[in-house]
């Protein structure tokens, strides 16, 4: 049914052929309408003043919202603003694009996290984790699986490209800007620590740019699967043995728990965009009681260094 008030058609001295108006003058109908056009222009402008233009500019352009917007969300990602900087809200957007990776190589098998970068299955993870795989199979958040393969490695900054078999829509991570990242932000940790699927933990950023040695090495595994894989910092080695071919990074230390399994996974700004990818961490080998589980020395490959990587990666250079 058509509406014909006057504060739909936006024109209160309109009138209409049908229904026919009642006989009276011209003047006499606009001198009835001036005083509700009036009202709602003052009611309209009490609204701004007092506050609610936000509600209602809202409720007035709801309908028009593009196909992509996320009406409340922060741009670029799926946290809404009012769980913006909490890590509920943060893990709530990205667990999601947050995979299990178990890969079966020659020496047995090893299990890995990794982040979905493309909505048809383009998954970035460690190349320590898929090295010398020769079948890797991945679980998503909601417990599907999938099998994938090998795009492309880089051992040099220990990345690594992985596409899923017939998958499609998928959920793809927000990349941000490592460039930005300032000591002592907080962040947000997702990984699948001893295949404890979906993980978080949360921290801060410890501090940029140290120096992780990790091998390169196809059939390099960890000598104590619980503890991780072998890396050096510091002059020192951690984990076992990294072996005679290795490389250097450099990293983002952080608080952050993170544990075997963790490595491919995603260390997170708390706008819900991936600022690391989880590589390397410290799990004491005799800790007992106390002192046992992370202790809070974690390493992620710079985001930025991924994104200027991709293209070789997908080139399978």
């Amino acid at each position: 049914m058509t509406d014909y008030s006057p504060s739909s058609q936006g024109d209160p001295q309109q009138t209409f052929a049908y229904p026919p108006p009642p006989a009276q003058p011209p003047t006499a109908h606009r001198r009835a309408k001036r005083p509700v056009a009036l009202m709602a222009a003052v009611a309209i402008a009490a609204a701004l003043v007092g506050g609610g233009a936000s509600a209602l500019v809202q409720e007035l352009t709801r309908g028009d919202a593009g196909a992509g917007t996320n009406a409340g969300g922060v741009t670029g990602t799926n946290v809404s603003q009012s769980s913006r900087g909490t890590v509920a809200g943060v893990a709530q957007a990205v667990s999601p694009s947050i995979v299990e990776l178990n890969a079966t190589t020659g020496s047995g098998k090893s299990t890995g996290s990794g982040v979905i970068i493309t909505g048809d299955g383009e998954i970035v993870t460690n190349n320590h984790v898929i090295s010398g795989a020769s079948g890797i199979k991945v679980r998503l958040s909601d417990g599907r699986t999938y099998d994938a393969e090998v795009v492309g490695t880089d051992p040099d900054k220990d990345l690594a490209l992985i596409k899923l078999q017939g998958a499609s829509g998928l959920k793809a991570a927000t990349l941000g800007d490592s460039g930005k990242v300032r000591v002592g932000d907080q962040v947000v940790a997702i990984g699948s620590p001893e295949g404890l699927t979906g993980t978080v933990t949360s921290g801060i950023v410890s501090a940029l740019d140290r120096d992780v040695t990790v091998s390169k090495e196809e059939d390099q595994q960890p000598q104590n699967p619980r503890q991780g894989w072998p890396f050096e910092f510091g002059g020192q080695e951690f984990n076992g043995d990294t072996g005679d071919s290795k490389t250097t990074y450099k990293a983002i230390q952080t608080d952050a728990s993170l544990n075997p399994g963790n490595s491919g996974g995603a260390l997170i700004n708390m706008a819900g965009e991936i600022i690391g990818i989880n590589s390397a961490m410290y799990s004491p080998s005799a800790a007992t009681g106390s002192t046992a589980g992370s202790v809070g020395l974690g390493f992620a490959i710079p985001i930025n260094t991924v994104k200027a990587d991709l293209d070789n990666l997908r080139s399978g250079s």
